[in-house]
């Protein structure tokens, strides 16, 4: 008769990262770039975010549930970045709001909600908090009553210290995140210089040295059907609407993150393309010119807003 082994076998630790987004821009910033406020930098937030995965992973063995990412948005209307980080694997973006002052409001007890419930619920063994605030001590002590071990990580000060004595204190570890880790994924943000905008040609340049040309009319092979497109002037039409709507739901701010272009994250091309065929009311898949002009009009929209002198292709 075999003898059941009744060694204890380790479990395999699973755990969360909470990031308080706020917290991590702003000591970053500071200590890197001497930032006081967001708009004077930017960041590769995919690449971090996953420089922050290997670094959990390298010491916490187990499996990660998921990266939960707490920032804020005026009225909670994502920005172009939240919406890119959004769609990346094991990230859930958390918003609070952002008011007319630049205060977040309501993230703090967003994580707290969320760090007592992973626990409660026994969802993870150990939890990476990446944060500041002594708000964070009780929902820390309430997870740890649970079992779950939390492992505090802060930004390396330039001096003295930005994190509640209290939080170090309670956490089960605590580490610092340097400035060489961070440095790679914070850029100084640079200064879009409005061009001159160029003077309208007279009548006589634009005609100077033309000829007419008779169009020629489109020759139809036998039982070929022609497939009418949207015309342009249309679709750019549409672009510049799109962009005015945009400008207008999430603030200049948002939009400014888009310059100078001309290119766009391609989830906010897809959402543009989406809108665009609401607006005319069929599909632009099948007409790729289309989408080079639908992409010139909302980007002479932008354009104008922002007093830019910059031209819109002629593709």
């Amino acid at each position: 008769m075999a003898i059941p082994d009744l060694t204890p076998h380790p479990v395999a630790a699973k755990y969360a990262v909470l990031v308080d987004v706020g917290y991590l821009y702003a000591a970053a910033g500071e200590v890197l770039l001497g930032a006081k406020e967001r708009k004077e930098y930017r960041v590769a937030a995919d690449e971090l975010i996953q420089a922050l995965k290997k670094h959990a992973m390298e010491r916490i063995p187990g499996e990660l549930l998921r990266v939960y990412w707490y920032d804020a948005a005026r009225d909670r209307v994502p920005t172009v970045d939240q919406r890119v980080i959004a769609q990346l694997p094991w990230v859930k973006v958390r918003l609070g709001n952002l008011n007319a002052r630049g205060q977040q409001k309501g993230v703090d007890a967003q994580i707290r909600s969320d760090l007592e419930a992973l626990a409660r619920h026994h969802a993870v063994s150990d939890t990476v908090l990446i944060a500041g605030d002594e708000d964070m001590v009780p929902a820390v002590e309430a997870a740890q009553t649970f079992g779950v071990r939390i492992h505090l990580w802060g930004v390396e000060p330039p001096y003295g210290t930005n994190q509640a004595e209290r939080l170090v204190w309670e956490s089960d570890t605590v580490e610092e995140l340097g400035a060489d880790f961070l440095r790679p994924y914070f850029s100084r943000a640079t200064q879009v210089v409005p061009a001159a905008p160029p003077s309208p040609p007279s009548p006589a340049q634009v005609f100077a040295g033309r000829t007419p040309i008779s169009p020629k009319a489109p020759v139809k092979q036998p039982g070929q059907v022609t497939k009418l497109g949207p015309s342009r002037p249309r679709v750019e039409e549409v672009g510049e609407h799109v962009a005015q709507k945009w400008i207008l739901t999430r603030g200049r701010d948002n939009i400014r993150d888009l310059l100078p272009g001309p290119l766009l994250p391609t989830v906010i091309d897809t959402e543009l393309l989406i809108e665009a065929e609401k607006e005319l009311g069929h599909s632009l898949r099948p007409y790729p010119e289309a989408r080079v002009w639908l992409r010139d009009g909302f980007w002479a929209r932008v354009y104008r807003e922002f007093d830019l002198g910059v031209g819109i292709s002629t593709k």
